[in-house]
């Protein structure tokens, strides 16, 4: 059938009539945010802001509804893009030619701050190559340029995100480091506003960030000692234990239960040693290390690499709470100081969509399975419920969620 051009123009016009039935009107939205805005002057005097800081910094700021993670009024819920660290396979995101190039660079910038690097392990705990590995991770050692502008991310997150109150705090910091000085044009940032060459959010910028060059004042955007120092400061405020791994890769034996591969079940490494697990590379382990309490991490499940994670893995599982970012880190310090890739490699397993790992988080939350937010991600205590929900159907234990898995739970 032939179209006329009335047709479309009058297909155009109710398109345009069902699209504004879900829209919220740009002068409503405006209004609303500013209010918001005015709303928390009382919160940011308190914290010492002046007014003419805080008018400077609201003035013609409007939301990024563009952002993810957001829920806005009116409009259809979408998917959003996430974070590499949760949508990705282990073997998409740990790629051989990433390391490769990262760690050439971490080794020739832990040669060009080696002092800077021994202070920092002298004063923290923290060895150089780990700091630098954030680095290298959060922003390609300073190569990477943050799209976004800190206040307005954090004003909008506030406003109208997933985790309103969080980022409300974060958005009051942030207005206090403009009021302390910080310039505004400095303050670029990630999505979920985060700032500087290691990535801190405003508060843990008022709670770790150092002044490791002398120069007066706590820089982490463009001091390379600042930053790094920063960094080793919170992982050091949040448990590091000086002198200890981060992770043991380890062979794991036919038999390994996956299920059991969540932080609450911790052995000393000896022990799982003694259940058939192997160190990579036949590395031999001192009585100190054996003696760790670690927990069974088995990023693909059944498949691809194991590690045996004591205290330090979960310290950097704290900067970013992905096991795959940890993985990242921890094996980007290992290549920058020895240069051996994992010994098992990661298999080509796919990823499920969000939307069906949320599905069946709710299957196994409804079955008494698992007890963790419904997030989509399919983390440690996901993979280990996965598990529980294998062995009780008498499926294959492999603890790794697949299309397959899915509509066996659906039935």
């Amino acid at each position: 059938m032939r179209r006329t051009r009335t047709d479309v123009r009058r297909a155009a016009a109710a398109l345009v009539c069902l699209l504004t039935q879900f829209a919220v009107p740009a002068h409503a939205a405006d209004a609303a945010f500013q209010q918001w805005l005015q709303g928390t002057w009382p919160q940011a005097q308190s914290l010492g802001v002046t007014r003419a800081t805080f008018d400077a910094a609201i003035r013609g700021l409007e939301p990024d509804l563009s952002l993810p993670d957001l829920i806005v009024p009116g409009r259809p819920e979408r998917a959003q893009p996430g974070q590499a660290e949760f949508v990705q396979t282990p073997g998409e995101y740990l790629k051989e030619s990433t390391f490769d190039r990262l760690a050439a660079q971490g080794r020739k910038l832990a040669v060009e701050h080696r002092d800077t690097l021994a202070r920092i392990e002298r004063d923290f705990g923290v060895p150089g190559n780990i700091v630098l590995a954030i680095w290298g991770r959060e922003t390609s050692y300073g190569g990477t340029r943050l799209a976004h502008d800190a206040i307005r991310v954090l004003a909008t997150q506030a406003y109208t995100g997933r985790r309103k109150e969080l980022f409300r705090s974060e958005f009051l910091a942030a207005l206090k480091m403009l009021q302390d000085g910080t310039p505004r044009e400095r303050m670029r940032s990630s999505w979920g506003g985060a700032m500087g060459l290691t990535q801190f959010l405003p508060t843990e910028f008022y709670k770790y960030a150092v002044d490791f060059d002398g120069d007066g004042r706590a820089d982490i955007f463009n001091s390379v000692p600042d930053a790094l120092a920063s960094a080793a400061k919170q992982l050091a405020g949040k448990g590091w234990r000086a002198g200890q791994r981060w992770a043991y890769e380890v062979r794991a034996p036919q038999n390994a239960d996956c299920s059991v591969g969540v932080p609450e079940v911790t052995l000393p490494v000896g022990e799982w040693l003694a259940r058939g697990f192997q160190p990579a590379y036949g590395r031999k382990l001192s009585e100190a290390e054996r003696a760790e309490q670690a927990s069974l991490l088995q990023p693909e499940g059944a498949y691809g690499p194991a590690f045996l994670t004591p205290k330090n893995y979960f310290v950097i599982k704290e900067y970013n709470f992905s096991d795959l970012y940890v993985l990242f880190v921890g094996h980007l310090a290992d290549r920058i100081g020895e240069g051996r890739p994992f010994e098992t490699r990661w298999s080509k397993s796919e990823q499920l969509r969000t939307a069906q790992v949320e599905r069946m988080q709710r299957t196994l939350a409804a079955r008494g399975l698992y007890a963790d937010k419904i997030d989509g991600k399919a983390g440690m205590k996901t993979r280990a419920a996965l598990g529980a929900y294998q062995k009780a159907n008498g499926l294959k234990l492999d603890c790794w969620p697949t299309p397959a898995v899915l509509e066996h739970m659906q039935r």
